[in-house]
């Protein structure tokens, strides 16, 4: 029997892309200087940030100063901008999220979050108004450790205290996390109801886990699991 549903944040419970994006390209423009050099400096640093070893504050300075046009007002005007960015994905959440977690508690489930994040998103999921939904919060920033590494599934686990056979894990299907899951011992669904074929997402449908098209049908997949 389910005890669990563990949840991916992003392309999952929230969407980069239904406002403006603001990723390396974006920073790359405001700081004036040329993407392509902006994203060699940039891309190489994802796994550092992903595991707190930069911060986005670290990564941006270090890139400023490489090309010769750092100063404090720009540095704290791009994260300034890339902070905003993240805020703003809770505020254009899908209308059936909150009331799909409410009822999740409501019917006795323990909620859990593994999240692939930046020092920036890190702070900004902490703030949210998703976060005391959530009985257990793994952030690969916090942890050191990052999607696909089956560590920080079982470190979840076992602060949600259940084993693996009584977990659903819920995600997009972004860093194999689906696959991982899965070959834990959990059920893994896919969640759908983000992902568009037009835009440049992590993951696209992966039609050998079972889609969930709305938040709200985490609710009926769950209650035919019994």
């Amino acid at each position: 029997m389910i005890r669990a549903v563990i949840f991916d944040m992003f392309e999952t419970l929230i969407t980069h892309f239904q406002m403006p994006l603001y990723f390396g390209s974006q920073m790359a423009q405001d700081a004036g200087i040329p993407e392509d050099r902006f994203l060699a400096l940039w891309t190489p640093t994802e796994s550092d940030r992903s595991v707190g070893k930069l911060t986005l504050e670290d990564t941006l300075e270090m890139i400023l100063r490489k090309c010769n046009c750092y100063s404090e007002e720009l540095l704290q005007r791009l994260v300034a901008k890339r902070i905003a960015t993240k805020e703003a994905c809770f505020r254009h959440l899908h209308p059936e999220i909150l009331p799909m977690l409410s009822a999740l508690k409501e019917r006795g489930y323990l909620i859990g979050l593994i999240s692939n994040c930046y020092s920036e998103e890190t702070a900004v999921i902490r703030k949210s108004v998703l976060f005391p939904y959530f009985d257990s919060v793994y952030l690969s920033f916090e942890q050191g450790v990052q999607k696909p590494d089956e560590e920080i599934f079982y470190r979840c686990m076992k602060g949600l205290a259940v084993q693996v056979d009584e977990c659903l894990y819920v995600g997009d299907g972004g860093s194999h996390e689906l696959e991982t899951a899965r070959r834990l011992g959990m059920t893994a669904a896919q969640a759908a109801w983000y992902l568009r074929e037009d835009i440049a997402q992590p993951s696209g449908r992966k039609p050998e886990f079972p889609q969930l098209e709305t938040p709200l049908a985490v609710l009926e997949y769950t209650k035919n699991m019994y």
